[in-house]
């Protein structure tokens, strides 16, 4: 058995798409995996912020283009950039074992946020970064930043920045953990929801490829992200607003934290809830219930009357 293997060009991609491919052959005796490297609008845009696109899957859409036209048989995706809603037609066919979810901060100079003087740069691509990061510490200067992983520790450096917020699984899916100087708890900085998680997706009426990637299906992933993103959706939320969702499996239970602010962090509402790990959908719709009626319907209506205007120094 061939599997066609579709994946973005950034290392952190192929990086994430080849681990799956190992295991993939590991599983299962005797398949081949082809590698097909696909560009995204995403990947083709690197200077405009992310929350300025107002098209879902920014860099999503062309892979799930391509199964649907049966020109590759599964794709790989960082979860927290899928839309919540797949398009017909496909299956999110497995969630392997999560990376951990946590941002991180990166700094040759400073060991944390708290260390910094007022007016520090502090360069983040992520609006909800952005957010929770002028929530806590108003007297920072938020600036924004584009580029992979490489690129974004190399032009924080070259500006001058105190430091730069990533995703923690990144860097150390990509061997650069010694860079971590700290990482930031969910009451600090909530992450993205999926964060860390991995999506495998294939057409919906491809049996044998849903068998052959069925083994790397990871049970407590999968409840964790569906948590996540039915919170996310529950908000009618983007992968870009400034939302953050992060839950957790207890045995059978399953605690969940969500997040919604304004982009300047002037207005900020971070709540937990709990539920059931065998219905975590109801767990994420349950919180962002709440979320709703103690605060969080007016900071959705601000976000929708006035888009946010990007970070300042986004190059």
């Amino acid at each position: 058995m061939k599997l066609r293997l579709g994946t973005r060009g950034s290392e952190l991609a192929l990086t994430q798409s080849r681990w799956v491919a190992e295991r993939l052959r590991a599983a299962n005796e005797g398949i081949e995996v082809e590698e097909v490297v696909l560009s995204t609008r995403g990947d083709s845009d690197l200077a405009s912020p992310l929350h300025t696109h107002d098209t879902p899957g920014l860099f999503t859409k062309e892979l799930e283009r391509a199964l649907l036209a049966d020109e590759i048989d599964l794709a790989v995706h960082s979860l927290k950039d899928l839309p919540t809603a797949t398009p017909g037609g496909l299956l999110l066919a497995a969630i392997p074992v999560r990376e951990e979810p946590w941002d991180a901060w990166i700094s040759p100079r400073f060991p944390d946020l708290v260390d910094l003087a007022p007016g520090a740069r502090v360069a983040t691509g992520s609006l909800r970064r952005r957010a929770q990061i002028l929530n806590l510490y108003p007297h920072l200067e938020v600036v924004g930043i584009r580029g992979n992983i490489d690129t974004r520790l190399a032009t924080a450096e070259e500006r001058g920045d105190a430091g730069l917020i990533l995703a923690a699984a990144g860097l150390r899916r990509i061997g650069r953990a010694e860079r971590i100087r700290a990482t930031f708890s969910v009451s600090e900085i909530t992450p993205s929801p999926g964060q860390g998680a991995l999506a495998i997706e294939v057409r919906a009426d491809d049996a044998a490829t849903i068998a052959a990637v069925f083994p790397l299906e990871d049970p407590i992933a999968r409840a964790e992200v569906t948590a996540e993103r039915a919170f996310l959706a529950a908000l009618d939320g983007g992968c870009h607003l400034p939302i953050g969702a992060l839950a957790r499996v207890l045995g059978t239970r399953l605690t969940i934290v969500g997040m919604v602010a304004t982009p300047d962090g002037d207005r900020l509402l971070r709540l937990g809830g709990e539920g059931r790990a065998a219905d975590p959908a109801a767990a994420g719709e349950a919180l962002a219930a709440t979320i709703r009626r103690s605060g969080g319907q007016e900071i959705l209506d601000a976000l929708a009357e006035a888009p946010a205007p990007p970070p300042e120094g986004t190059p």
